[in-house]
Protein backbone atom coordinates (compact mmCIF):
# COMPACT_ATOMS: atom_id res chain seq x y z
CA UNK A 1 0.00 0.00 0.00
CA UNK A 2 2.71 2.44 0.69
CA UNK A 3 4.47 2.23 -2.47
CA UNK A 4 0.96 2.89 -4.49
CA UNK A 5 0.68 6.33 -1.87
CA UNK A 6 4.04 7.07 -2.89
CA UNK A 7 4.01 6.64 -6.30
CA UNK A 8 0.61 8.78 -6.67
CA UNK A 9 2.25 11.59 -4.45
CA UNK A 10 5.03 11.38 -7.32
CA UNK A 11 2.76 11.62 -10.26
CA UNK A 12 0.61 14.98 -8.75
CA UNK A 13 4.00 16.68 -8.50
CA UNK A 14 4.89 15.54 -11.75
CA UNK A 15 1.67 17.22 -13.25
CA UNK A 16 4.03 20.36 -13.40
CA UNK A 17 6.68 19.07 -15.48
CA UNK A 18 6.92 19.15 -18.96
CA UNK A 19 6.44 16.21 -20.99
CA UNK A 20 8.42 15.23 -24.10
CA UNK A 21 7.56 16.85 -27.75
CA UNK A 22 5.04 14.82 -29.63
CA UNK A 23 7.14 15.70 -32.84
CA UNK A 24 10.36 14.66 -30.81
CA UNK A 25 12.25 11.69 -32.56
CA UNK A 26 13.17 9.16 -30.28
CA UNK A 27 16.14 6.90 -30.28
CA UNK A 28 16.10 5.71 -26.77
CA UNK A 29 15.23 1.65 -26.63
CA UNK A 30 13.47 -0.53 -24.07
CA UNK A 31 16.31 -3.01 -24.62
CA UNK A 32 17.47 -3.19 -20.63
CA UNK A 33 13.80 -2.67 -19.71
CA UNK A 34 11.87 -4.60 -17.04
CA UNK A 35 9.44 -6.22 -19.35
CA UNK A 36 12.05 -7.66 -21.72
CA UNK A 37 13.87 -9.45 -18.61
CA UNK A 38 13.74 -13.19 -19.02
CA UNK A 39 15.52 -14.18 -15.68
CA UNK A 40 12.39 -14.92 -13.47
CA UNK A 41 13.93 -14.62 -10.19
CA UNK A 42 15.71 -11.57 -10.84
CA UNK A 43 12.31 -10.20 -11.94
CA UNK A 44 10.13 -11.42 -9.05
CA UNK A 45 12.77 -9.35 -6.54
CA UNK A 46 12.37 -6.33 -9.47
CA UNK A 47 8.37 -6.21 -8.93
CA UNK A 48 8.84 -5.64 -5.35
CA UNK A 49 10.15 -2.02 -5.41
CA UNK A 50 10.37 -0.97 -8.94
CA UNK A 51 7.76 1.40 -10.45
CA UNK A 52 8.10 -0.68 -13.71
CA UNK A 53 7.07 -3.80 -12.13
CA UNK A 54 4.15 -2.46 -10.01
CA UNK A 55 1.66 -4.68 -11.97
CA UNK A 56 3.51 -7.86 -10.25
CA UNK A 57 4.26 -6.71 -7.20
CA UNK A 58 0.45 -8.10 -5.59
CA UNK A 59 1.48 -10.76 -2.57
CA UNK A 60 5.06 -10.86 -3.01
CA UNK A 61 7.19 -10.31 0.52
CA UNK A 62 9.47 -7.29 1.31
CA UNK A 63 12.70 -7.83 0.52
CA UNK A 64 15.46 -6.26 3.21
CA UNK A 65 17.00 -3.42 2.10
CA UNK A 66 19.16 -0.29 3.07
CA UNK A 67 17.86 3.13 2.90
CA UNK A 68 20.29 5.95 2.32
CA UNK A 69 22.67 6.66 5.10
CA UNK A 70 23.09 10.55 4.10
CA UNK A 71 21.58 11.74 0.90
CA UNK A 72 21.53 15.29 -1.37
CA UNK A 73 19.80 16.27 -4.55
CA UNK A 74 23.42 15.52 -5.65
CA UNK A 75 24.98 12.87 -3.67
CA UNK A 76 23.73 9.90 -1.75
CA UNK A 77 25.51 7.15 0.83
CA UNK A 78 25.01 3.60 1.71
CA UNK A 79 25.92 2.18 4.82
CA UNK A 80 24.47 -1.60 6.61
CA UNK A 81 24.02 -5.23 6.35
CA UNK A 82 27.96 -5.22 4.71
CA UNK A 83 27.95 -3.01 1.97
CA UNK A 84 29.03 0.31 1.48
CA UNK A 85 27.91 2.46 -1.67
CA UNK A 86 27.65 5.68 -2.86
CA UNK A 87 26.78 7.40 -6.33
CA UNK A 88 27.43 11.39 -6.83
CA UNK A 89 26.79 13.32 -9.88
CA UNK A 90 28.55 16.22 -11.42
CA UNK A 91 28.31 19.01 -14.32
CA UNK A 92 28.28 17.69 -17.84
CA UNK A 93 30.94 19.32 -20.20
CA UNK A 94 28.98 19.53 -23.67
CA UNK A 95 32.62 20.49 -25.02
CA UNK A 96 33.88 17.29 -24.05
CA UNK A 97 31.35 14.82 -25.74
CA UNK A 98 30.06 14.42 -29.51
CA UNK A 99 26.31 15.90 -29.43
CA UNK A 100 24.44 14.58 -32.61
CA UNK A 101 21.28 16.94 -33.24
CA UNK A 102 18.12 15.73 -35.06
CA UNK A 103 17.04 19.05 -36.63
CA UNK A 104 16.86 21.06 -32.79
CA UNK A 105 16.43 17.93 -30.74
CA UNK A 106 20.00 16.26 -29.21
CA UNK A 107 19.32 12.62 -30.17
CA UNK A 108 22.40 11.39 -28.85
CA UNK A 109 25.69 11.69 -27.13
CA UNK A 110 29.03 10.32 -28.13
CA UNK A 111 27.28 8.28 -30.38
CA UNK A 112 24.46 6.66 -27.87
CA UNK A 113 21.19 7.42 -27.34
CA UNK A 114 20.33 8.43 -23.92
CA UNK A 115 18.62 8.97 -20.85
CA UNK A 116 17.54 12.21 -18.63
CA UNK A 117 16.73 15.78 -19.99
CA UNK A 118 16.07 13.88 -23.94
CA UNK A 119 16.17 16.33 -26.32
CA UNK A 120 18.12 18.93 -24.84
CA UNK A 121 21.95 19.05 -23.28
CA UNK A 122 21.81 17.65 -20.09
CA UNK A 123 22.95 19.54 -16.97
CA UNK A 124 24.57 16.86 -14.98
CA UNK A 125 26.05 13.62 -15.46
CA UNK A 126 26.90 10.73 -13.06
CA UNK A 127 30.32 11.47 -11.48
CA UNK A 128 31.05 8.66 -9.62
CA UNK A 129 29.80 5.01 -8.38
CA UNK A 130 31.41 2.97 -5.62
CA UNK A 131 30.33 -0.27 -4.29
CA UNK A 132 31.61 -2.36 -1.53
CA UNK A 133 30.25 -5.78 -0.43
CA UNK A 134 32.37 -7.60 2.89
CA UNK A 135 35.35 -5.34 2.23
CA UNK A 136 35.43 -6.69 -1.77
CA UNK A 137 35.06 -4.29 -4.17
CA UNK A 138 32.63 -4.38 -7.12
CA UNK A 139 33.29 -2.74 -9.98
CA UNK A 140 30.10 -1.23 -11.78
CA UNK A 141 30.82 -0.57 -15.37
CA UNK A 142 31.10 2.78 -16.79
CA UNK A 143 28.88 1.68 -19.68
CA UNK A 144 26.16 0.94 -17.17
CA UNK A 145 25.58 4.29 -16.25
CA UNK A 146 27.90 6.13 -19.08
CA UNK A 147 24.05 6.87 -20.77
CA UNK A 148 22.42 8.02 -17.72
CA UNK A 149 21.91 12.09 -17.33
CA UNK A 150 20.06 14.22 -14.80
CA UNK A 151 20.52 12.00 -12.57
CA UNK A 152 17.75 13.55 -9.76
CA UNK A 153 18.55 11.65 -6.83
CA UNK A 154 16.00 13.25 -4.49
CA UNK A 155 12.62 14.72 -5.11
CA UNK A 156 10.28 17.30 -3.26
CA UNK A 157 6.85 16.23 -1.83
CA UNK A 158 3.89 18.46 -1.73
CA UNK A 159 5.37 20.33 1.50
CA UNK A 160 8.88 20.92 -0.08
CA UNK A 161 10.60 18.21 1.74
CA UNK A 162 13.29 16.15 0.02
CA UNK A 163 12.74 12.76 -0.25
CA UNK A 164 14.27 9.81 -2.25
CA UNK A 165 13.09 6.41 -3.37
CA UNK A 166 16.72 5.41 -4.00
CA UNK A 167 17.41 2.08 -1.91
CA UNK A 168 19.80 -1.09 -1.62
CA UNK A 169 18.09 -4.39 -1.58
CA UNK A 170 18.83 -8.01 -0.93
CA UNK A 171 17.81 -11.21 -2.33
CA UNK A 172 16.25 -13.53 -0.10
CA UNK A 173 19.64 -16.14 -0.18
CA UNK A 174 21.44 -12.43 -0.13
CA UNK A 175 23.46 -13.53 -3.23
CA UNK A 176 22.05 -10.87 -5.41
CA UNK A 177 22.05 -7.44 -4.48
CA UNK A 178 19.87 -4.48 -6.36
CA UNK A 179 20.82 -1.06 -6.65
CA UNK A 180 18.07 0.90 -7.18
CA UNK A 181 17.99 4.43 -8.51
CA UNK A 182 14.57 6.82 -9.24
CA UNK A 183 15.15 9.80 -11.26
CA UNK A 184 11.93 12.33 -11.72
CA UNK A 185 12.92 14.17 -14.74
CA UNK A 186 11.16 16.73 -16.71
CA UNK A 187 11.13 14.65 -20.32
CA UNK A 188 9.30 11.89 -18.06
CA UNK A 189 11.43 10.10 -14.90
CA UNK A 190 13.55 6.73 -15.23
CA UNK A 191 14.67 3.99 -13.52
CA UNK A 192 17.85 1.90 -12.94
CA UNK A 193 18.65 -0.97 -11.14
CA UNK A 194 22.48 -2.17 -11.07
CA UNK A 195 22.31 -5.75 -10.22
CA UNK A 196 25.60 -7.59 -8.15
CA UNK A 197 25.38 -11.21 -7.71
CA UNK A 198 28.20 -13.06 -5.99
CA UNK A 199 29.91 -10.14 -5.87
CA UNK A 200 30.25 -9.24 -9.20
CA UNK A 201 28.21 -6.98 -11.59
CA UNK A 202 25.72 -8.46 -13.24
CA UNK A 203 23.40 -6.27 -15.77
CA UNK A 204 21.02 -3.29 -15.23
CA UNK A 205 17.39 -2.82 -15.43
CA UNK A 206 16.16 0.27 -17.10
CA UNK A 207 13.17 1.70 -17.49
CA UNK A 208 12.23 5.23 -18.73
CA UNK A 209 9.03 7.46 -19.42
CA UNK A 210 7.11 5.56 -16.28
CA UNK A 211 5.68 9.00 -14.47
Amino acid sequence: MKKYILIGVLCISSAAFAQVDDDMPDTRNKRDAYAKMGQKELKADLAVFTIAGIDESVGKLALDKVSPASFTATSMRFEGMNIKAAITTAPFDAAKHKLDYDEKYLVKIDRKTYYGGYGKVPGTQIGSISFIMDKDTVVIPPAAYADLYNLNLTYKDKKGNERTMNAVYFSKDKRTVYFYVFCKDGTGSYEVTWIIQDKKYLRRVLDYGIM
